[in-house]
């Protein structure tokens, strides 16, 4: 398969997979005109790639998972380690993000929204508090 056809199939942009043989992630055969032939494993690895990266694992993290997936002798306690760090973060920034959302209802809430010129949204996002 040719980039433009493995593109289609993994879903992922001709750009991206470029970046991971880059990077390394991804090997394909090269012909003697210097064109990338992927094989069906590079197929696999980019599907397999696409969907960590959809769940938010690093490109580092992607680097190990796929070391751990190429190796027959791994312990599954590897990768639930991995995943189980990987969750935690997750969770951190949910409760960044249910913070923000907090404080930003209360900004919302604070303000009248009319033609006055007081903007208690302004005044939070200056002072930190929206009391004018």
């Amino acid at each position: 398969m040719n980039i433009g056809d493995v593109a289609v199939r993994s879903g992922l942009p001709a750009k991206t997979i470029r970046y991971y043989e880059d990077i390394g992630l991804i090997r394909p055969h090269r012909s003697a005109n210097g064109y990338r032939c992927f094989a069906d494993t590079d197929l696999h690895k980019l599907a397999f790639l696409a969907r960590a990266r959809a769940l938010g694992f690093t490109i580092e993290d992607c680097r190990t998972l796929m070391g751990l997936y190429e190796d027959d002798s791994r312990a599954s306690a590897d990768v639930k380690a991995l995943a189980q760090e990987h969750l935690g973060k997750i969770a951190e920034k949910i409760g960044d993000l249910e913070a923000m959302r907090d404080t930003l209802r209360e900004l919302v809430e604070c303000c009248a929204g009319d033609d006055r010129p007081e903007c208690p949204i302004l005044h939070g996002l200056a002072c930190g508090d929206p009391k004018v």
